[in-house]
């Protein structure tokens, strides 16, 4: 079972979130071993890809927002790109390109080469777009503001909603290959105020910033182990037992974080309109048919001259539904 539970801080400007991923992340890594000739994910890929499909979720939960949060960590290391989408319902896709060795121990720097131009981006996509729309984008690098190497996914997520969004929070991410987990912290704006910029009063910003620093010590007191081990009403009795937590009904089954992938023949068709016609041509002629797989659920999808050229006389050219592979 795959769980999400939201909780807030009474009289304080706090709230959090827990994500559990069990079954939905256990049929990613499923799906990624059977379809790909490249077969399972390296240790340390999984491990990032996991982490980036809890705080997806989380991040997706936290906000109003009818459309895709897509989550990319992309660099010129071994690890190319990284990438999370979570829809407004919850259900949620995820896969990794990986173009050199990875090191059965390697840390986010070296996977990404951070030195070398590693990102980070958080895109909002609508699903109901205005004529002329596009999605929103923010990106930074994976380094702080000394311009030192910031050496994990939370680290990298609480500067950017630091940088970008103004938004202060605490991230604690884990993930094996039964469970990814993770734990959000969040300042919540006040008075219509910036979230950094506290209340009118300086006395009272103060003091909101000692209980916001007070809770987030604890958030990030939680480990590793104990986040991908014991279960949310563990998780929170042990962190958060002087607190008053007013928990919401924790989100499960078709409510909660779920695996689920948009891709299907159609938008593979679409794409292929962008691969253009002549190099089309050119792959039936060499080797019969168009193969094209799906990176995120390895669904297969096979076209022929005839579907070909079908494809080519109808609509006109649009945007690729999202990584997928020639074959």
């Amino acid at each position: 079972m795959s769980e999400l539970h939201k909780f807030i801080f009474e009289g304080l400007p706090v709230r959090g979130a827990i994500v559990r991923l069990e079954g939905a992340w256990q049929e990613m890594l499923a799906r990624r071993a059977a379809n790909s000739i490249s077969g399972a994910y390296p240790v340390p890929v999984r491990e990032l890809l996991g982490e980036m499909a809890a705080a997806g979720v989380l991040m997706q939960s936290s906000i109003k927002f009818n459309g895709a949060l897509v989550l990319q960590i992309f660099g010129d290391g071994p690890l190319r790109l990284a990438v999370a989408e979570v829809q407004s319902n919850l259900s949620l896709r995820a896969t990794a390109a990986i173009t050199g060795e990875v090191h059965e121990h390697a840390t986010l720097t070296a996977l990404v080469n951070v030195a070398g131009g590693g990102r980070c981006a958080i895109t909002l996509d609508p699903q109901d777009k205005f004529p002329g729309q596009q999605p929103y984008q923010g990106v930074v690098p994976l380094v702080d503001v000394h311009e030192r190497p910031l050496g994990s996914l939370s680290e990298v997520l609480a500067h950017y909603m630091r940088q970008s969004e103004q938004l202060e929070a605490t991230l604690v991410l884990a993930a094996n290959d039964q469970v990814a987990a993770g734990l959000l912290i969040q300042r919540m704006p006040v008075q219509g105020e910036a979230n950094l910029a506290g209340s009118s009063g300086e006395s009272a910003a103060h003091g909101d910033d000692e209980e916001y620093n007070r809770i987030a010590t604890l958030a990030a007191s939680l480990t590793r182990e104990e986040l991908l081990a014991l279960d949310v009403d563990t998780i929170l009795r042990r962190l958060f037992w002087e607190e008053q937590v007013a928990r919401f009904a924790p989100q499960t089954g078709t409510q909660g974080p779920r695996f689920a992938c948009s891709c299907s023949r159609e938008r593979v068709g679409r794409m292929l309109e962008t691969l253009g016609r002549e190099e089309a041509e050119s792959i039936l002629a060499e080797q019969g048919q168009i193969e094209v797989g799906c990176e995120y659920c390895g669904q297969q999808y096979r076209f022929d001259a005839v579907d070909a050229a079908q494809i080519f006389a109808a609509a006109p050219v649009q945007q690729p539904p999202g990584p997928v592979s020639l074959q």
